[in-house]
């Protein structure tokens, strides 16, 4: 069962398991006996280093119980891998999905960890073919080594994100099509560069004939207030600066808190 590591200068996340599911997941633990709300996704949705993430914050404005079942440098994979998590997803009035970035997936270059998809298990026989000049046997996380892959030829590594996306848009319709009732929460990074990696406009939109989405860019402001608020040990501040602060999450809960509420009224009208 994957843990939530804390230590000094930490955050309380409160951990919280439900049932069988092999994940531990950020507190409190929601009431699943009556309508709930589900949230699935990495960093952002589980609401590292904050005090009040987003679903924290839509459950107080629609006065509606969320689970918050995001994962720590978790994805599709991550999700995937606890039957249990999804289904408790699956039962909810409304799932929300958090777009998290491509290269953090198993695919026919190379295997991550079921769990925390940042890290590399290793590389596949396609990926020496691909770059049979690198030696990958030093290479531990995903970001370190797209980042290698690019320095090392632009024109293979472009052949090479074709691959990511293309794992990534099968994976996430393999979560889409497991949720009945679901709303993708794409936060536009200001480059390419920013997670999620390899993410565009397009791949998304081939998302929508499975999903509503919400793509949402955070105000300079939000973004301009960093680590502000933010609670984490001295020696994770580089990891903090990475992630939105407080300023942004609540910016996340507004629009997102009215795109839960349209969607519910638009199902309950159909019904």
């Amino acid at each position: 069962m994957m843990s939530i590591p804390a230590g000094a200068g930490a955050l309380d996340y409160t951990p919280c398991c439900y049932g069988s599911a092999r994940s531990v997941f950020r507190g409190p633990e929601c009431d699943l006996s009556g309508p709930y709300l589900a949230m699935l996704g990495g960093s952002v949705t589980f609401g590292k280093y904050v005090p009040q993430p987003f679903p924290a914050l839509v459950e107080k404005a629609l006065a509606l119980p969320v689970a918050n079942l995001a994962m720590p440098q978790g994805g599709p994979d991550a999700w995937l891998a606890d039957p249990v998590a999804l289904r408790i997803a699956a039962r909810a009035r409304l799932a929300v999905v958090q777009v998290t970035g491509a290269e953090g997936l198993s695919n026919p270059l190379y295997r991550v960890h079921s769990r925390r998809n940042d890290r590399v298990l290793g590389p596949t026989p396609a990926l020496r073919a691909l770059y049979p000049d690198l030696d990958l046997t030093e290479i531990h996380f995903t970001r370190h080594l797209v980042q290698v892959l690019q320095r090392q030829d632009p024109a293979r590594f472009a052949e090479a994100v074709t691959i990511l996306r293309e794992t990534w848009r099968s994976r996430m319709l393999q979560v889409l099509t497991a949720l009945p009732d679901v709303l993708v929460l794409w936060l536009v990074a200001e480059d390419a560069a920013q997670d999620p990696l390899f993410i565009d406009r397009a791949l998304v939109d081939s998302l929508r004939p499975h999903a509503r989405v919400l793509a949402l860019r955070t105000s300079a402001a939000a973004r301009a207030a960093g680590t502000t608020g933010m609670i984490f040990p001295e020696t994770e501040a580089q990891q903090a600066a990475c992630l939105p602060g407080p300023a942004a999450h609540a910016e996340i809960a507004a629009a997102l808190a009215g795109a839960i509420r349209a969607q519910l009224e638009m199902a309950t009208g159909a019904a």
